[in-house]
């Protein structure tokens, strides 16, 4: 039986890749299993190969907002990395700061509408630019997160890392 060089996982004969840590399978491929030293230390790193990486984690929390964010915050790995609930805790209140601007233009937009439809005209194109702007902020945070940075929104920020702890 063939071992991976790199994890020491059992590789079947043939295999283009590890099965373990997805490393093609070619000249690093070992024909005795790791000593136990070796495995114990890479055991030890096992559970950040078999998940995301903090980075990706606190990145991806920022993708569809409150949900994603709730679940960084609930899952084993994810929950007792401060960076994680940081960029998770953020993304939920970010998200739901959006969503109460999008109730208060809402109700403005209609305020206008009444006065006048020229009005809310003016106020359309108005919408898309913060709309725009909004979705720009949004991939600013994600690289923020992906570049392992703990970017603070102002306001939502420090309420975020109070929530942490």
């Amino acid at each position: 039986m063939a071992f991976c060089g790199n994890c020491g996982a059992a590789v079947s004969p043939g295999a283009g890749f590890c099965g373990g840590c997805g490393r093609p399978a070619g000249p690093a491929i070992q024909t005795s299993p790791p000593s136990p030293s070796t495995a114990a230390a890479d055991a030890a790193a096992a559970p950040a190969s078999l998940g995301l990486t903090p980075n990706l984690a606190a990145a991806l929390a920022y993708a569809l907002g409150i949900i994603t964010g709730v679940l960084f915050l609930v899952l084993e790995p994810y929950k007792n990395d401060r960076f994680v609930r940081f960029h998770a805790m953020q993304s939920i209140l970010f998200t739901a700061a959006c969503v109460a601007f999008s109730i208060a233009w809402i109700i403005l937009w209609g305020i206008l509408f009444s006065i006048s439809g020229y009005l809310a005209l003016v106020a359309v194109p108005l919408r898309l630019l913060i709309s725009l702007g909004i979705f720009v902020f949004w991939l600013f945070l994600m690289y923020q997160a992906y570049s392992r940075r703990e970017y603070r929104i102002p306001f939502i920020g420090a309420i975020a890392a109070k929530q942490i702890g």
